[in-house]
């Protein structure tokens, strides 16, 4: 007998569990048409001439070449529009998810080189953002004929319990000074023994602390000027972010925020003028932001929709200066008998006209506007991560809108110019 012929057939079954490695182009990566390929397609068109003048890394000297510029912007761009703001999980993205494989082109980056890029470079980001506007102005895709503005409160990188009063910002530079003499006599005292790399990020750690006090405490002197004077030595500053200051939120509760200030076109939904405070109400902002856009494009726009959290005699005279006509919500009156459109006595004729303007129907159509764009604009941003700033201070968080601000407005080019043509 056969012994074969009781045993069982030895059979390859399909395993779909197992990897298949096969070689492929980086360029077939993405399709033709991905959003990737958009990107880079606009920073190629970028005058980078700024940022390679900064590159260390020169013919003849030591040292590995520097990554590309152009790679880092269009990481930072599509990560911007990918929701993504993160170094560290971008870092991995570049080595794990093919579009971002596609801009890197094979080349790898550390999470170190892409934090750093995101915010050193905020005056050549602000050139560009003013050249690229201009751009559109050029191609006809914005005509500054009406712009709405709107402010966001964005929570800042610093918790509650880091805002201190004078007395203990005294405490707290006394307590920072008192590590760092610790560090530097535990460095002599014992030179074999400390480990270099972690003795030097300790006393940087330790410097950077004691720096963000001493900025508290010259700022408390202008936050307590804000307030009451019964109230002034209630004043805080954090020692986390000297810049952040505590705001009424869309929730309705206060926590460590930002103002981001936004001006966008209605028609295109271009974001032609953006700013970021640490005022909390949006009192006072709308002259300033009506001059960043004349610095920016040498013209004021025409109309300009407001809510009436904006609304001042001030900026209403001033846009009237301006030639900018206004439009904002009138402020009912306690008096219930009285028509809020009907001028007050002692308005000066700006401001009679403003009320007089807001009470037609022409007027009140146009103010819808303001809520399609301006609310839009917000909820976009929104949803591309800006919820909460990863960076301190004031000069960094504009930095990081520069970003949102830049990817918005190159996605925004991409859907007009098809329509333009």
């Amino acid at each position: 007998m056969n012994p074969q012929t009781n045993s069982s057939p030895r059979i390859r079954c399909v395993d779909r569990e197992g990897e298949v490695l096969r070689p492929v182009r980086i360029d077939e990566l993405i399709e033709e048409t991905h959003r990737a390929r958009i990107v880079w397609a606009f920073v190629d068109g970028l005058d980078l001439s700024g940022l390679y003048g900064q590159v260390k890394s020169v013919e003849g000297n030591a040292g590995r070449p520097a990554i590309d510029a152009k790679i880092l912007v269009a990481v930072w761009l599509y990560a911007t529009l990918d929701g993504e703001i993160s170094a560290r999980r971008l870092a991995t993205f570049c080595k794990e998810f093919n579009p971002y494989i596609w801009l890197c082109g094979g080349i790898e980056i550390n999470h170190h080189t892409l934090s750093d890029f995101y915010t050193s470079h905020a005056d050549w980001l602000e050139k560009q953002f003013t050249l690229h506007l201009a751009s559109l102005i050029h191609q006809g895709l914005v005509d500054f004929e009406t712009v709405a503005q709107d402010g966001m409160r964005v929570r800042a990188s610093a918790g509650a319990a880091s805002f201190r009063r004078g007395e203990t910002l005294e405490e707290c530079l006394q307590t920072a000074e008192a590590y760092m003499e610790k560090l530097a006599k535990e460095r002599e005292e014992n030179p074999q023994v400390v480990d270099k790399g972690k003795q030097a990020a300790k006393e940087r750690a330790a410097r950077e602390r004691q720096e963000r006090v001493r900025e508290a405490q010259r700022q408390l002197p202008e936050v307590e000027a804000k307030k009451e004077e019964s109230d002034r030595n209630k004043a805080r500053v954090s020692t986390t972010d000297p810049d952040a200051r505590v705001m009424k939120m869309a929730d309705g509760g206060f926590r460590p925020a930002f103002n981001v200030q936004f001006s966008t076109d209605t028609d295109s939904q271009i974001i032609v003028g953006f700013d970021v405070v640490n005022e909390g109400s949006d009192q006072n902002q709308l002259s300033p932001m009506l001059e960043q856009i004349h610095k920016r494009t040498g013209e004021y726009p025409d109309n300009v929709l407001v809510d009436g959290g904006f609304v001042n005699k001030t900026d209403i005279e001033n846009s009237t200066q301006k030639d900018v006509t206004l439009y904002a919500p009138v402020q009912k009156p306690k008096d219930e008998s009285r028509d809020p459109y009907q001028p007050m006595p002692k308005d000066s004729q700006s401001v009679a006209d403003w009320r007089k303007r807001m009470g037609t129907d022409a007027a009140k159509e146009i103010y819808k506007e303001r809520a399609a764009t301006a609310e839009c604009v917000n909820a976009i941003t929104r949803n591309r991560g800006l919820r909460q700033f990863t960076v301190r201070g004031l000069k960094k968080a504009k930095a990081a809108m520069l970003w949102f601000v830049f990817a918005h407005n190159l996605m925004r080019e991409a859907v007009l110019r098809p329509v333009a043509a």
